[in-house]
């Protein structure tokens, strides 16, 4: 096989896993039956959800340390373990407690481990010129999920309920997490960079491998944290609250084809914003990204119209979307390659407190002002903060 086809089999393989992932992104059809059906309060059905998201942000910081040390292969067979038997283990334990050690911690800990892995080998693959483009594809996965996940489980919830769809998921992510393994490697030392048929512009990397503690001593760090934490605080913060404030704002019942939109909106902005930062430059990108969601932001609340608030609503996920995609280049970029996983799982940090303090405050602001005025307000004030901290970074390109 040669590289490029070794190169590109690592690609689609990380596509794979973060299909698989992507589960997290479809737990609201989960909790809606743990309302309907076994009588959870809303608050109650959030508390895995949360466990989860933090258990993701923090245990990508072993996973990138495994991913550095040992490949690709040790911390995706952890992954499968972790996700086959914290489904297994749920579908047994259906409480609060249960569902929030099986689901909350195991598969928390499966999505960090699973999601450290496949982006740092397929962007060690290509050129740096490419690396916006190539993590972009990888990450796409996790918002292309919903669009399988969210039908699938609706379907064997009504044939199965929880114990049965559990069980089946069980052994789906188990099975696909195994399998996917075997294809995603990291390349050999000497390995020659793919070059693609595209992308004139070159994208200047770190003239060194930084360690760990290099990185978070460094100013480009602790901008670039600052700036992924306000970029995930301000999409979460409306998104946490997407559903009431269809319904709200343009009385837009939430549907199938609003949860598609979404989701087809963010997975394309993981793909192309990748792209066009491999093209523009990683900074403008940023910038641009962060302009088009404060102006969505301003105007949010004059989305009355259901055509407009999906339009509103598709370009905040193409925004979110499109910024995931470009951090793990963003850290190639500046702190090098030998150490990229556990680097970018430090990074991700910042994506673990925005996803906890962005919803948060979004359902705290309705609960006490009735309305989310005060919410798109802080997002786009978030947003222009985004835009000021990116001009302060020194560019790499």
């Amino acid at each position: 096989m040669t590289e490029n086809r070794k190169a590109w089999t690592v690609v689609l393989a990380g596509l794979g896993v973060n299909l698989t992932l992507g589960f997290l992104y479809s737990w609201g059809v989960i909790a809606s039956t743990l309302v309907d059906r076994l009588g959870w309060s809303a608050i109650e059905t959030q508390i895995p959800y949360m466990v989860a998201s933090i258990l993701f942000a923090l245990s990508m910081i072993p996973g990138g340390r495994i991913q550095d040390r040992k490949g690709p292969r040790l911390p995706l067979w952890l992954s499968g373990i972790l996700a086959g038997s914290g489904f297994f283990l749920a579908s047994r334990s259906l409480h609060v407690l249960g569902l929030t050690i099986f689901f909350g911690i195991f598969f928390g800990l499966a999505m960090g481990f699973g999601y450290a892995a496949p982006t740092p080998a397929a962007v060690k693959w290509f050129h740096p010129q490419h690396r916006g483009f190539v993590s972009g594809i990888v990450v796409s996965g996790y918002g292309l999920a919903p669009i399988y996940i969210a039908p699938l489980s609706h379907f064997l919830l009504n044939r199965y309920e929880l114990t049965g769809t559990f069980l089946i998921f069980s052994l789906l992510f188990t099975g696909a997490l195994l399998l996917l393994s075997f294809f995603i490697t990291n390349p050999p030392p000497h390995a020659t960079s793919v070059v693609l048929p595209f992308g004139k512009r070159l994208i200047a990397p770190s003239g060194r491998d930084y360690t760990v503690t290099e990185m978070v001593r460094s100013r480009h760090f602790r901008l670039l944290w600052l700036v992924f934490f306000l970029g995930t605080f301000s999409g979460l913060l409306v998104i946490g609250q997407m559903s009431k404030i269809a319904q709200e704002i343009a009385g837009l019942e939430q549907g199938f084809l609003s949860v598609m939109l979404y989701a087809v909106a963010n997975f394309s902005g993981r793909l192309s914003w990748g792209f066009v930062s491999d093209r523009l430059g990683r900074r403008k990108s940023l910038w641009l990204a962060f302009a088009i969601q404060a102006v969505i932001f301003f105007l949010f609340e004059q989305m009355t119209h259901p055509v407009l608030l999906l339009i509103a609503k598709s370009g905040v996920g193409f925004t979110f979307g499109g910024m995931l995609a470009l951090f793990p280049a963003i850290c190639a970029d500046y702190f090098g390659l030998k150490n990229l996983g556990l680097n970018y799982g430090i990074l991700f940090t910042a994506w673990g407190v925005g996803g906890v303090i962005g919803p948060l405050f979004g359902g705290l602001i309705r609960d006490l002002t009735g309305a989310h005025t005060l919410s798109f307000f802080l997002s786009g004030c978030a947003s222009v903060l985004g835009i000021i901290l990116v001009m302060l970074l020194k560019s790499r390109e």
